[in-house]
């Protein structure tokens, strides 16, 4: 006998994809992240990653893996909360913790768990969040979660973000004000110290998601709140352990209350086995390189003004970014994915991003630079942009 497939409707979905030019295919890395890397059987200059300093395959990162795994084990064997937080777990929160400059850390397991865990874990269906339009997934998620009631402000916008707490200030309920540090999509910063002082005016719990700021802004790479001298003045920082640290993970940052509530309430955290003691060792030398080795941060924006000054100069526009993330916009996404098709096989890895990723129209190329790309590449790198985006028509000839 011969059932139906109850998820024949997936099928569908992909041939839709692939119709409109939106379908991607998995790129297998072959190598180390490196600035030239091994992708699909070819060298290519790796514009898409998000090893900002180089460390994801830093000597020093490697040995300590090694070294933490041979003296711990492969694997904790638990969840943190029944045998599975190690002495080195409490040491690396201990360690983020100065390093930020707060009371106390929480490692999760990913950047997106820390984000969906914490805002579901401290808010409920009686509660308002005020978040910017642009703000990612892992935040829309967490708010969703929630079950709180969430409010919208577009993006960067403060004088909307103030009209909104303005609005809710006879409802009940607490009020969280939410935002990315730097905008993962656009590359740009967001207004932190105008949005501080309007959570402190409406009482409200200031949020910061730093992942992309982990490493890139502030003092050693300390974030956006470090950048605008804001201690002491945003109630809950959330960075990545898997962008500039270079291993894997997330961590939030915060007041000792704040910490000991997720540790009881933040569902990833409890239902999650604890990072491998490898990732921990490799965490560790990463922290150890940012603090001893600041101008590595200084290559990376070195780079970052080279790269988007040869691009406004090629005639792309790049948006309103700040920071390393550069995006292209091209506009409509089956065009944005044809061109990343094309720059891979001139020898180019950057990646086409689309509708519902970013807004429709506004679809581009990515693209990263990282303290370890060499001028020469950056330079290669501009020019096979610029021969492609001719070829394609995107840009003049």
């Amino acid at each position: 006998m011969t059932t139906a497939n109850p998820l024949s409707w997936l099928s569908e979905q992909l041939e839709s994809w692939r119709n409109a030019g939106t379908y991607q295919r998995l790129r297998i890395l072959e190598s180390p992240c490196e600035p030239v890397s091994r992708v699909d059987g070819r060298e290519v200059i790796n514009l898409a990653s998000n090893n900002y300093l180089g460390l994801a395959n830093h000597p020093r990162l490697v040995e300590a893996a090694r070294d933490y795994a041979a003296r711990y084990g492969a694997g904790s064997g638990a969840v943190r909360t029944i045998s599975g937080t190690m002495d080195i777990h409490m040491e690396l929160e201990r360690r983020i913790a100065a390093f930020k400059k707060v009371e106390a850390c929480v490692v999760f397991q990913s950047g997106f768990t820390a984000n969906a865990g914490t805002v579901s874990a401290i808010l409920g269906p009686e509660d308002h969040i005020v978040s910017d339009a642009l703000n990612h997934a892992s935040i829309i998620d967490g708010c969703r979660l929630s079950r709180a009631k969430i409010h919208v402000f577009p993006h960067r916008d403060t004088a909307a973000a103030e009209a909104l707490l303005r609005g809710l200030a006879d409802k009940p309920g607490r009020k969280l004000l939410i935002t990315d540090g730097v905008f993962s999509m656009d590359g740009d910063i967001a207004p932190l110290p105008a949005l501080v002082e309007i959570a402190e005016r409406h009482g409200a719990i200031m949020m910061i998601d730093d992942a992309h700021s982990s490493g890139v802004l502030g003092g050693n790479g300390r974030g956006t709140v470090d950048h605008y001298n804001l201690h002491g003045r945003v109630d809950i920082q959330v960075g990545t352990l898997s962008k500039a640290i270079g291993a894997l993970g997330g961590y939030v940052c915060g007041r000792r209350d704040l910490i000991e509530y997720l540790y009881h309430r933040a569902r990833p955290f409890l239902f999650s086995t604890s990072h491998p003691p490898a990732v921990v060792g490799a965490c560790m030398a990463a922290f150890d390189i940012l603090e001893s080795e600041p101008e590595r941060i200084e290559e990376l924006w070195e780079n970052t003004r080279h790269f988007k000054a040869a691009l406004r100069d090629a005639g792309f526009d790049t948006g309103d970014s700040e920071t390393p993330i550069t995006p292209i916009i091209v506009g409509e996404a089956r065009t944005a994915h044809e061109f990343s098709r094309r720059l891979f096989e001139n020898g180019l890895w950057a990646t086409g991003i689309g509708y519902p990723t970013v807004p429709e129209g506004r679809a581009r190329i990515r693209t990263i630079v990282t303290a370890t790309h060499s001028m020469e590449l950056l330079d290669g790198a501009v020019e096979i942009l610029a021969r492609v985006a001719r070829e394609m028509g995107i840009l003049k000839a």
